[in-house]
């Protein structure tokens, strides 16, 4: 796994402003429309998106934090909107 950090190049304790910047200088650099057929820059920009993602939400981050990626993944669907397989509600939970 990726650390988000690393991918963004700022501290753990970086502000918002700062991830900011560093999303956005990075986000231009590799692009796809300024990398056309490079696929490494593809991948790069997609991880540098996902790494804001995460840290630039306020309920993500904290998360991210105290557990890494498992804490991103404790909820009963995943940020692509599939449901994790083999989960389901608690039976005090289920409605009818």
């Amino acid at each position: 796994m990726i650390d988000y950090y690393a991918v963004l190049g700022v501290e753990r304790k970086a502000r918002l402003g700062e991830i900011k910047k560093a999303y956005r200088k990075l986000a231009r650099k590799f692009h796809p429309d300024l990398n056309p057929g490079d696929k490494r820059a593809e991948e790069r920009f997609k991880q540098i998106t996902e790494a804001y993602d995460v840290l630039s939400d306020e309920k993500k981050r904290p998360l991210y934090d105290q557990y890494g990626h498992d804490g991103l993944r404790g909820q009963p669907w995943d940020f692509d909107g599939w449901a994790v397989p083999g989960w389901s509600w608690p039976p005090a939970l289920q409605s009818g």
